[in-house]
């Protein structure tokens, strides 16, 4: 499939522990590039990524098949190609492994966190888990630290059933030790067909031994938009990533709720991680009547500009939008964009701060894809958010013992907002 989507996701912050983290297939862009309506989306890949050579020439062959231009930065690294092949003691050495390996020290070697090679499996895996069904244990998941954290298990999943808990750091999987191993890692070992068991040794604050949880993944369906109705005549809404089906779940949702007279509405992005460009833009226009969305701008300082599609559903009601540190990139995108243009209050503390946008490029023969930082992203007013983060109009903190005691001070006082802007 030789196309390029665009993405705009957090680092790994509040990922869903299933099948991958956020990426997705390439049909909402191709249905979009038959419109028009978005700048930059056409059928082909995006003029400004360039793909790295995907095929590695066996060793005989090395000079010939080198660009010209590149034969002598490369010599050194053919010399290491056949010290390889000649003198490494374990032989036959495996060239596939060897070329993956080169491709993704090469990404590395950029020095961008956002951009790096995904091998075959790591790109299958996130190029079907934004769709909303997921094989795994049912966790959001934090890897930001040393080691992988629950962030909270999914109701009904087999993580929740098993007894896990927020906080909790899987120290050991399947009963190895996964000190020195990157959160990243570990959660990829935790991925796994349905049926299958995996075994988790946890650290939980308040034990003095680790505890071991034995699961049994399962396939799990996770809705991306949530939402009821708030004593007072608030209409709440959740909404956890941004992926294949959040728009038309949204729109549903909002045709639910609408049909109750709410006086206002409560957007929920608190540990949303990211997920498509476009889906951000589609999920601001629910709430915006016109207007600038984003702007893009690129290396060489051209830039694109998203506006609102002019088709929403709600965009006269009273809007406060709940965000947090694990509220990023396409979140910061409908919530930075909200509160520019006067319609959302922001509640909560300081978002994560991603504003960057990514495509993933599949290279050929099955081998991967690159993902790579394409632009920058700015709100409408033309602000940089990257490692800087949104700041609410109502710092409001939720401690961990509101969070013991089933307390939502931050809601408390969107709700308390709404009800004031209404009476």
């Amino acid at each position: 499939m030789e196309k390029t989507t665009k993405y705009v996701l957090g680092i790994f912050a509040a990922l869903i522990l299933l099948t991958g983290s956020f990426a997705g297939g390439f049909v909402t862009r191709h249905a979009l590039a038959q419109t028009g309506i978005f700048p930059g989306f056409g059928d082909g890949p995006i003029p400004n990524v360039v793909l790295p050579p995907t095929a590695v020439p066996p060793a005989p062959a090395q000079t010939a098949t080198t660009p010209g231009e590149l034969q002598t930065l490369f010599v050194p690294f053919w010399e290491a190609w056949d010290i390889v092949h000649e003198q490494y003691v374990n032989q036959p050495v495996d060239d596939t492994l060897l070329m993956q390996g080169a491709i993704r020290g090469m990404m590395e070697a950029v020095g961008d966190d956002y951009t790096y090679y995904m091998d075959p499996q790591v790109y299958e895996n996130e190029s079907s888990s934004l769709s909303g069904e997921y094989e795994g244990i049912g966790a959001f998941v934090d890897t930001r630290g040393d080691y992988l954290t629950i962030v909270s298990p999914i109701e009904g999943s087999p993580a929740e059933a098993a007894g896990l808990r927020p906080g909790d750091m899987i120290i050991a999987i399947d009963g190895e030790d996964m000190t020195g191993y990157t959160p990243e890692e570990a959660r990829q070992r935790v991925l796994g067909e349905a049926g299958t068991k995996v075994v988790l040794t946890v650290a939980r604050a308040g034990e003095a031994e680790p505890l071991e949880f034995t699961i049994v993944r399962a396939k799990i369906t996770v809705p991306s938009v949530t939402g009821e109705m708030l004593d007072g005549g608030i209409a709440y809404i959740d909404i956890n990533t941004f992926g294949d089906n959040t728009t038309d779940e949204l729109r549903a949702k909002l045709d639910e709720l609408l049909a109750q007279n709410p006086k206002g509405i409560v957007i929920d992005l608190r540990y949303n991680p990211g997920g498509y460009l476009i889906t951000s833009v589609e999920v601001a226009s629910e709430f915006l009547e016109e207007g600038v969305v984003l702007i893009e701008q690129y290396g060489d300082g051209s830039r694109d500009t998203y506006r609102a599609l002019g088709n929403g559903k709600a965009t006269d009601l009273p809007l406060v939008i709940l965000i947090n540190d694990g509220s990023a990139s396409a979140s910061e995108i409908v919530a930075g964009a909200l509160q520019d243009h006067g319609r959302a209050e922001l509640v909560g503390t300081q978002s994560y701060g991603k504003g960057s946008v990514q495509t993933l490029a599949p290279l050929s023969n099955d081998q991967g894809a690159a993902r790579v930082t394409i632009a920058k992203w700015l709100t409408p007013d033309g602000r940089a958010i990257e490692s800087v983060g949104l700041t609410p109009d109502y710092l409001v903190e939720l401690t961990e013992e509101d969070a013991a005691n089933n307390r939502d001070p931050q809601l408390d006082k969107a709700v308390e907002i709404l009800l004031g802007l209404t009476q």
